[in-house]
């Protein structure tokens, strides 16, 4: 049956509606997933005829005039549900609201023709007497109030309940009524909306990927996909997509044939929580995530963008390395991105998340950066695989015993963070940003704290023991100090012997550096030099001040360390405290001998300010090696060589090792009561909070190597 107007009469508020209508139904399309006209045709009830041709045309998103276009409605929507191909309930709110509007249709279409006097009745009895048992039918069908008005202009409200044609008296004097002007219809509305629909199937194409059985390979392999792990990072709603529809113009190898929009890289920007923040993200569903010259391009572009924006940049890293079959110029292309990262080294964090392969020289963006994410059991870094090593050493290692999460986090120290799975470690990533500015000429954001500033710290003096042979585990001091006792370590796994963490104090971000004589004592070795010099130079490099925290006998010895460049290493932490003008403040707990003394930022090197507890021992070196040292010909020349060597232990201490020797010679600014720990340090970094310092002019410094 059909609904056009055959009679050649303009089209009326009738023919508006169903152009919006058919608007809407190019949105049903994309949501009943455009099922095929043999797909409908399977579950059409019997008995009515399904027009091939009028289901093919809703599905395109053409107009259809009539009833055709409600017949291939009707069943579209019978038949399918969303993008799971489930039967649609009868009583579908969805279903009841088109019944509804296409009565209003039908309605309408009645009045329109009666009000301009059509004499389509006349003409073609048969034909509107099967409109007006149509008419009926779809009133009896439908829901007792009306949907929304279905298009543009004005339009009587339609009646629930009776038919088209129950009062035939009363159309008359409706037809008396003077008109309104009717809107003129816009040329090309239909085909624009065609446009838009295409346009959001396209991109709902390239946001879902390359299919239903990668996005299930993604998951059993137990990594999530790239717009899940976008959906955890940013703030909802954030997230801006640069260039999705982008592809590749490679030729060769079969890549001509196989072009996805994206191209392997989410790219855009987005925030957490409310700072803008930039990011690309490999997709390993689409060549396996390998970099090719369009994303390099994409790559590029949103770092440049993060560089002139000032803002935080991350990167979530699940890739094969470079696209073999584009030879040369992807290999060119990692090339490019490390130039950029070293641009942006110190002027914007850096962040690199590493939730699958990363092998090759895309190893080295990673390692650019300023923290590097990684996930137990999925995650991998290395130069080359372990069919390489076999081959060239006849060494037999799997993946994760090559370049896994933890040998990175507690072996080689690339990775600063581990965790169990992708959802803990890009909350962490969240955490992190909250710590840091967006860039180098920002302060870290300020939090409303919700810890005194008053607050003693009673546990203090239970928590370290005054014999300096005692161990203690020095987080329980950063805790029991810090806001709320919350803070954030940094290379938790790699030389434990040193901690290094962000937290607050009253609401504002430091970072902490402290010996933990849990491990080795607390000595400094060339491990522990290398992660305080990093900490201390990212803290400089972005306005974080410094709390050192000291319980140091020295340096370890040992026949490895002074080959393995010991002396180079501590130089590089050396060099980092010397350099740094952010507000610095050393806190000696206890042992300060040495070297290690001076490295750990003593006010000789730079700190603003330097405090002890009444536990301190600041020394050359420890009493009995120095004993040993400077006393070896009295004590062997005595009598009684232990009784002398207990006297003149006893001497050096009281003369030299006493905790009041650093105050009194003018090296330490206070000796303090533990328990006002937390009161110091608030008070000493509020009076530094404006504190400028200059630096000579260069290029940039030679740090030791």
């Amino acid at each position: 049956m059909q609904g056009s107007d055959e009679d050649g009469r303009p089209r009326r508020e009738f023919e508006d509606g169903l152009a919006a209508f058919a608007a809407d139904l190019t949105v049903l399309r994309i949501e009943c997933g455009n099922p095929s006209y043999r797909q409908i045709q399977a579950r059409a009830p019997k008995g009515r005829p399904l027009s091939a041709s009028a289901v093919s045309e809703v599905l395109s998103g053409k107009r259809l005039p009539g009833l055709d276009f409600l017949v291939a409605l009707v069943w579209t929507l019978l038949a399918f549900d969303d993008l799971s191909n489930r039967p649609v309930r009868r009583d579908d709110p969805r279903l009841q609201e088109w019944r509804s509007r296409w009565k209003t249709l039908q309605i309408l279409r009645t009045r329109n023709r009666r009000a301009q006097g059509t004499d389509a009745e006349t003409a073609d009895p048969e034909r509107a007497e099967a409109e007006r048992a149509e008419a009926a039918t779809e009133d009896a069908e439908a829901v007792p109030e009306p949907g929304p008005e279905p298009g543009p202009g004005p339009e009587p409200e339609p009646e629930p309940g009776p038919e088209p044609d129950a009062a035939p008296a009363e159309e008359p004097k409706q037809a008396k009524e003077p008109k309104e002007p009717k809107q003129p219809k816009q040329a090309g509305t239909t085909e624009m909306h065609g446009r838009i629909a295409e346009l959001h199937e396209i991109k709902e194409r390239a946001r879902r990927g390359p299919g239903a059985r990668a996005t299930a390979a993604q998951h059993a392999r137990g990594k999530l996909t790239v717009r899940e792990r976008l959906e955890l990072l940013l703030d909802e709603g954030s997230f801006t997509e640069m260039e999705p529809l982008l592809q590749h113009q490679a030729q060769g190898f079969g890549l001509e044939k196989k072009k996805p929009c994206t191209d392997g890289v989410v790219t855009g920007w987005g925030t957490v929580d409310g700072r803008t923040v930039y990011v690309y993200a490999h997709d390993f569903r689409i060549f396996g995530g390998s970099l090719g010259r369009a994303q390099a391009a994409k790559i590029l572009r949103v770092m440049d963008m993060a560089i002139a924006a000032k803002a935080p940049l991350v990167s979530l890293h699940d890739g094969a390395g470079a696209r073999i079959q584009e030879g040369l110029p992807a290999l060119v292309g990692y090339g490019e991105i490390f130039r950029r990262n070293a641009r942006a080294s110190g002027v914007i964090p850096q962040i690199s998340v590493v939730l699958g392969p990363c092998a090759g020289g895309a190893a080295y963006s990673p390692a650019l950066t300023d923290f590097v994410f990684m996930v137990r059991n999925s995650s991998q870094m290395f130069i080359s695989g372990p069919d390489v090593v076999r081959a060239v050493t006849g060494e037999s290692v799997t993946w994760d015993g090559l370049g896994g999460a933890d040998v990175h986090a507690s072996v080689s120290g690339v990775a600063a963070f581990a965790y169990d799975d992708e959802r803990t470690c890009i909350r962490q990533v969240r955490r992190l940003l909250s710590l840091l500015p967006s860039n180098n000429g920002e302060a870290p954001p300020r939090i409303p704290p919700t810890d005194s500033r008053d607050r003693r710290c009673e546990a203090l003096p239970n928590l370290v023991p005054a014999d300096g042979n005692r161990p203690y585990d020095v987080c329980g001091v950063i805790e029991e100090i810090v806001d709320d006792g919350d803070h954030l370590q940094v290379h938790q796994s790699w030389a434990p012997n040193l901690v290094c963490t962000l937290a607050r104090l009253d609401g504002r971000v430091v970072g902490v550096v402290a010996n933990q004589p849990q491990y080795l004592a607390g000595v400094l070795d060339i491990q522990a030099s290398e992660k305080g010099a990093h900490f201390v130079q990212l803290c400089d490099a972005f306005n974080i001040p410094l709390i050192t925290l000291l319980d140091a006998p020295g340096f370890l010895p040992g026949l490895d360390q002074e080959h393995g460049g010991l002396i180079r290493h501590g130089a590089k932490l050396l060099y980092a405290y010397c350099n740094a003008t952010v507000p610095r403040v050393q806190l000696v707990l206890r042992k300060a001998y040495g070297s290690a003394y001076l490295l750990m930022d003593s006010r000789s090197v730079g700190a603003d300010l330097s405090f002890a507890w009444p536990t301190n021992e600041i020394a050359v070196m420890g009493a009995e090696g120095a004993v040993e040292v400077v006393f070896r010909s009295r004590i062997a020349a005595a009598d009684d060589p232990g009784a002398m060597r207990s006297r003149l232990l006893r001497e050096y201490r009281d003369e030299l090792m006493h905790p009041y020797y650093g105050a009194q010679i003018g090296i330490v600014d206070d000796v303090i009561d533990p328990v006002e720990t937390r009161i110091v340090l608030i008070r000493s970094l509020a009076a530094l909070h404006a504190k400028q310092a200059d630096q000579p002019s260069r290029k940039h410094g030679i740090p030791p190597v």
